[in-house]
């Protein structure tokens, strides 16, 4: 079940096969500049040599506000992950929360990178964390989450959390499609 594909604005999940994904997933970064283009760049959907140059340049020449800095490092990761880079997001991804514990995408993000390294224990920690920081995507969250518990066997609270991201986003078919392969089963009262 690995190698699923998520995205969030700006901020990208990749990894499982996620189907339909809302694209809107990048950090915005304010302003012109290199920044900006990497934050462009992000938000089209697909990795480019010139955007991760864009975003390094960004990064290394321009005077960026920490917030805008943090969000470079997730647009970056972003890049790498449709690279299929996954290492090299996750580490883009803990620059950004090293810079701003509080931006909530970038844990999402890094939980989609830790799934897809397969250290999904980590995932579930760093989804809880976009979670609790109020992230702008939960649907994305508890779908990422239901993927990494249910890679780790904790089939219930995997389908727990497919069928929030079900509740917070009804039209994402994925999620979905996740719970039709489950059956619930009374417990057997002995």
């Amino acid at each position: 079940m690995r190698g699923f594909k998520l995205w969030l604005g700006g901020v990208a999940l990749a990894g499982l096969t996620l189907g339909a994904v809302p694209a809107d997933a990048s950090v915005k970064v304010i302003g012109r500049g290199e920044g900006r283009l990497c934050y462009e760049y992000a938000k089209t959907g697909h990795s480019s040599e010139p955007g991760i140059e864009s975003c390094t340049r960004a990064l290394t020449e321009q005077a960026l506000t920490p917030e805008d800095r943090a969000a470079t490092f997730v647009n970056r990761g972003i890049l790498h992950m449709y690279a299929k880079d996954f290492a090299r997001a996750l580490t883009d991804y803990e620059e950004a929360i090293t810079l701003k514990p509080s931006l909530a995408d970038a844990y999402v993000n890094k939980g989609v990178a830790l799934v897809n390294l397969g250290r999904d224990a980590e995932a579930v920690t760093a989804i809880g964390q976009a979670l609790e920081l109020n992230t702008v995507r939960p649907e994305i969250a508890y779908y990422t989450r239901g993927i990494a518990n249910e890679m780790l066997g904790n089939m219930r609270e995997a389908y727990n959390d497919y069928r929030q991201a079900v509740a917070l986003k009804p039209e994402w078919k994925e999620p979905q499609a996740q719970l039709r392969r489950f059956a619930v089963v009374p417990k057997n009262r002995g």
